[in-house]
């Protein structure tokens, strides 16, 4: 597809938002999504037997976000949740120049997270549009160049309704236009989950459906898709499907509806991983780019990943700062495979080279 859409952004803000979303999405780089929020983060603590406090979640950010050998080569912007905008390092320094310091784009994310969707059981939508222009002229003062607003659609036997995918699509549509009347580049993350004993081709019609409507939302709303990256999830068979889809076929399956539903005015495209282990959200990312240099599509394939480039690095962290170097490796292996997908240039052997 090559529609565009109309904009009453001037041609210097236009200029402004292009340059920002080739940024974030530079060759061979992806984004870091940090942006777990306080319960999120704490289940990931837990997990390694760590308080979630607000010193700890300091802390281990400012690990991630030192690691230069990570950030600068790999990773060309980072989402982060509120309280990390406005965060200090034990030094006083905000841990944003910290991110801006290894020449990164600072984003931040926007939404109030998924609510349930008045008589649509098991469905939906996500909330903060009400005082949503005021934060971001908030965000964007503090630094922050773009955002992100995420729509959960859930997989069953009824779901997701149309009714469900077409609410939370104008809810994207309504944020991207208020986040680039500030000047953020708005990441639009329409996630369909893998959660579920659904086979791939259930999950290849759900997310069809989602990327049409949100293109037809976006159109709307004016957005000028030039100033926008999309975040969607891969086609994937279901977590519980008992029969799963080898790596060629969701890189096919997922290159497909991309090329029926999105239009080439977008300039890049950085998927999540949604739940996939760290070698299949590398391996798929990898699979794809090796089948877009084929096929000759317009956008850029990468990753903005969170669980995905975060969990090894976490595991080795255990919230002890004699482990800082061990963690930071991990977190320079991860960054690396995946920047390496991004030019179909990984292998699974690489995966055997210590972090």
């Amino acid at each position: 597809m090559s529609v565009t859409s109309s904009t009453a952004l001037s041609a210097a803000a236009q200029t402004a938002l292009a340059a920002t979303a080739d940024k974030m999405l530079a060759e061979g780089q992806g984004i870091l999504a940090a942006d777990e929020s306080s319960g999120t983060i704490e289940k990931r603590f837990k997990s390694i037997r760590v308080e979630s406090t607000e010193e700890t979640r300091c802390a281990w950010r400012r690990l991630l976000f030192s690691s230069a050998e990570a950030m600068r080569p790999y990773i060309g912007g980072v989402i982060l949740f509120e309280e990390t905008l406005f965060q200090k390092d034990k030094d006083g320094t905000l841990l944003r120049d910290l991110i801006r310091k290894q020449d990164c784009v600072v984003g931040i994310k926007v939404d109030k997270g998924a609510k349930p969707l008045a008589l649509c059981p098991d469905e939906t939508i996500t909330e903060g549009l009400d005082d949503l222009r005021t934060r971001l002229t908030t965000y964007y003062d503090a630094g922050a160049r773009f955002a992100k607003w995420r729509a959960v659609l859930h997989m069953g036997a009824r779901t997701p309704s149309r009714y469900a995918v077409s609410a939370n699509m104008e809810a994207l549509a309504r944020y991207a236009a208020l986040a680039q009347e500030v000047g953020l580049v708005p990441i639009v993350e329409p996630e369909v989950l893998m959660d579920g004993a659904h086979d791939i081709a259930a999950h290849e019609r759900a997310t069809r459906m989602s990327l049409a409507l949100l293109y037809r939302a976006l159109f709307a709303a004016r957005v000028w898709l030039e100033g926008t990256v999309l975040k969607p999830n891969m086609v994937l068979s279901g977590s519980d499907c008992a029969q799963q889809a080898d790596e060629d076929e969701v890189a096919t399956r997922t290159l497909n509806v991309l090329r029926e539903t999105v239009p080439a005015a977008v300039p890049g495209i950085a998927f999540l991983s949604g739940g996939q282990s760290d070698l299949k959200a590398t391996a798929h990312l990898d699979r794809m780019n090796r089948q877009r240099a084929k096929l000759a599509l317009p956008w850029r394939l990468s990753f903005s990943y969170g669980r995905a480039l975060q969990a090894a690095p976490l595991a080795c962290w255990r919230g002890e700062d004699k482990n800082l170097s061990p963690a930071q490796a991990a977190f320079v292996h991860r960054a690396k495979m995946n920047g390496l997908a991004t030019q179909g240039q990984w292998r699974a052997e690489m995966e055997s080279e210590s972090a």
